[in-house]
């Protein structure tokens, strides 16, 4: 028998800042390929387009965490007790029938007509926070905008009262970003776990004293007449607290880079605003906020795309290297805002697809949009080498952006439609 491969490691700076080249060399080599993350834990990894569709709906994978194997479980759930039974058991963690029930408790909420009823809201929400920006200068666009703006349209949108989203402390945020036992940086994630912990506790208390028709209070409604269980009432707030704006602020922070890499695709928006929906769809395909899907497990021994996988072991889909598949999008490493058509997965596919994403297409509209009319003359305030893309293992995204406007006229001498500053 021969022995597997040794594991490709998924991490590292380099790899970080840009793990294209390293996903064009694995589709090229095969769908399937085995990988090794910071944790050490390892899994299988799908990399082209056809296979990544096919993953995403294939029955045989589940989501619960119950089917991962004593391997998997040693080293990839390190979220600690109690909180990774009372935290991890939300909608990503689910399979049918029990995904199906508790998906329909917040569908309503999300539909593409209600949250485009609230787009103007939303640009008020935007317009506001650009209002507290100097007319000109250097200005971090992650503190200012990015990661305010999406935590403002979740807190309408779910019926967050004012005084919790004050309360609400970012740094809870990275309580996806696990670290491992032994890692120094351990206690403070433990940290934040208890904080967000309590936090989401004396949310459930004040939506049960004051009830109303927002979906907090709909979901706490159904913990008390039996339709969920506390841990999934409390899981499925964890969720939507952190999975519904983090993955926003990282989704415009990857735009407005891919942008100021190309300064003429950004006078282009700037000036045809009307471009704005075909051009989002663009920026999600070329860098996806979801680089990869959470785990998937294969109740027993299974064959995926010619790939022995034990059961147990963790599957995971690389989204970003399947929008990159150059089978299916031609000139796939360009940035194209006339792609037509733009069957992307940058929000999955199959029943575990995003139910967020109507939303979010439109806060990516509302955000790039205004920004770039609102700022004139954007460009980059440092070298892309000193941007640090987020260590998440899962997601891409900068973690601060600073960027310079108002001072110039553009690009002086700059030859072509996307000659750098």
């Amino acid at each position: 028998m021969s022995m597997p491969p040794d594991p490709v490691e998924l991490y590292g700076t380099e790899y970080k800042r840009d793990p294209y080249p390293l996903y064009a060399e694995l589709r090229a080599r095969g769908p399937v390929h085995r990988v090794r993350f910071p944790s050490g834990v390892c899994a299988w990894l799908v990399t082209g387009y056809e296979a990544a569709h096919q993953a995403l709906t294939d029955a045989r994978l589940g989501k619960h965490h119950s089917r991962g194997n004593a391997a998997w479980r040693a080293r990839a759930s390190i979220m600690p007790e109690p909180q990774h039974s009372q935290l991890q058991v939300h909608l990503l963690h689910q399979d049918p029938p029990r995904h199906t029930e508790l998906r329909r408790l917040i569908t309503d909420a999300f539909a593409p007509q209600h949250v485009e009823q609230l787009r103007p809201r939303f640009q008020e929400m935007a317009e506001a926070l650009l209002d507290g920006l100097p007319e000109r200068g250097t200005v971090d666009l992650v503190e200012t905008f990015a990661a305010r703006f999406p935590f403002q349209v979740l807190a309408e949108v779910i019926g967050l009262p004012p005084e919790f989203a004050d309360r609400f402390d970012r740094d809870w945020g990275k309580v996806v970003q696990p670290v491992g036992p032994t890692d120094p940086g351990r206690p403070a994630y433990e940290a934040r776990l208890r904080g967000l912990q309590g936090y989401i506790a004396d949310l459930v208390a004040h939506k049960r004293r004051a009830h109303g028709a927002d979906l907090l209070s709909r979901l706490v409604a159904a913990r008390d007449n039996g339709r969920l269980g506390r841990e999934e009432l409390d899981s499925m707030i964890f969720q939507l607290l952190v999975a519904g704006q983090e993955p926003v602020t990282n989704q415009i922070t990857t735009a407005l880079v891919t942008l100021l890499r190309h300064p003429g695709h950004l006078a282009q928006l700037a000036a045809r605003p009307e471009l704005l929906p075909r051009a989002v769809e663009e920026l999600l395909r070329h860098d996806s906020a979801f680089e990869l899907t959470t785990w998937r497990f294969f109740a027993e021994d299974a064959d995926l795309h010619g790939t022995r996988i034990p059961a147990g072991d963790s599957v995971i889909v690389s989204l970003c290297a399947a929008n990159r598949d150059p089978r299916q999008f031609p000139d796939a490493d360009t940035l194209d805002f006339d792609r037509s058509p733009n069957p992307h997965l940058a929000f999955g596919h199959g029943s575990h697809f995003c139910p967020g994403a109507a939303l979010a297409r439109i806060e990516l509209q509302i955000a790039i949009g205004t920004l770039l009319r609102r700022l004139p003359d954007l460009r980059p305030a440092v070298p892309e080498d000193e941007l640090r893309w987020i260590p998440a293992v899962l997601a891409r995204g900068v973690d601060r952006l600073p960027v310079t406007y108002g001072t110039g006229d553009g690009c002086p001498g700059a030859d072509g439609p996307d000659a750098a500053c």
